[in-house]
């Protein structure tokens, strides 16, 4: 229960900091865009643009036909268990890709330069999210040892990606702490309901999906 409730919890801050920063720029978001002001066409702009190619859209979809792929080599080796948390991890991986799809248009919030596309909440942030997200659910289940290093790891790529999209200056800083907020609020509600939170992992055989 106290997943789901911090779930809802975070949707709501989610959706609440949307309403708010639509119509006008927070003072934060309006701070840092005066202070990266150009930096875009710089050599910092040159970085964050490669950044932005690594950690983005690009990183759910490898993950989720990469899960696709391995649950049908457990499958079919018999393999049950582990072939169904990749199955049930690559659901709660969809879920939290949802967020940046759904809510750009309704928020329809503009970007602080002329860019394609709406600014809230930031489907790059929300992409590196959710793939970490991932990672760690996997973790958790099949290779606890990794957990706090998956969860490092998922927070620097996340940092990462909002910070190239920020110096690039194709979105507000609201745009990324909403993107975080909403995808592990999806996360949260979906683990749960797919059965991968709370984790139980003597669920799964001993030495399973690690060949």
């Amino acid at each position: 229960m106290g997943y789901v409730l911090a779930g809802v919890l975070l949707i709501a801050a989610f959706l609440l900091l949307g309403l708010l920063v639509t119509p006008a720029p927070s003072p934060p978001d309006a701070v840092l865009r005066t202070t990266l002001a150009g930096d875009w066409r710089g050599v910092p702009g040159d970085v964050a643009a490669v950044v932005s190619a690594v950690f983005g859209p690009v990183l759910p979809v490898l993950l989720g036909v990469a899960l696709l792929g391995w649950a049908a080599v457990r499958w079919r080796r018999g393999d049950r268990a582990t072939a169904g948390i990749a199955l049930r991890v690559t659901v709660v991986l969809g879920l939290c890709r949802l967020p940046s799809l759904v809510f750009k248009p309704v928020f329809d919030r503009a970007r602080p330069r002329a860019y394609a596309d709406y600014a809230y909440p930031s489907g790059h942030v929300v992409s590196v999210a959710s793939t970490g997200f991932a990672v760690v659910l996997l973790c958790l289940w099949l290779a606890p040892w990794l957990v706090r290093a998956a969860v490092a790891v998922s927070v620097a790529a996340t940092a990462l990606s909002a910070a190239s999209r920020l110096v690039l200056g194709v979105h507000w800083l609201t745009d990324t702490i909403g993107a975080v907020l909403a995808v592990t609020g999806v996360g949260l509600l979906a683990a749960t309901a797919v059965g991968l939170l709370p984790a139980v992992r003597d669920k799964v055989p001993a030495g399973r999906g690690t060949a």
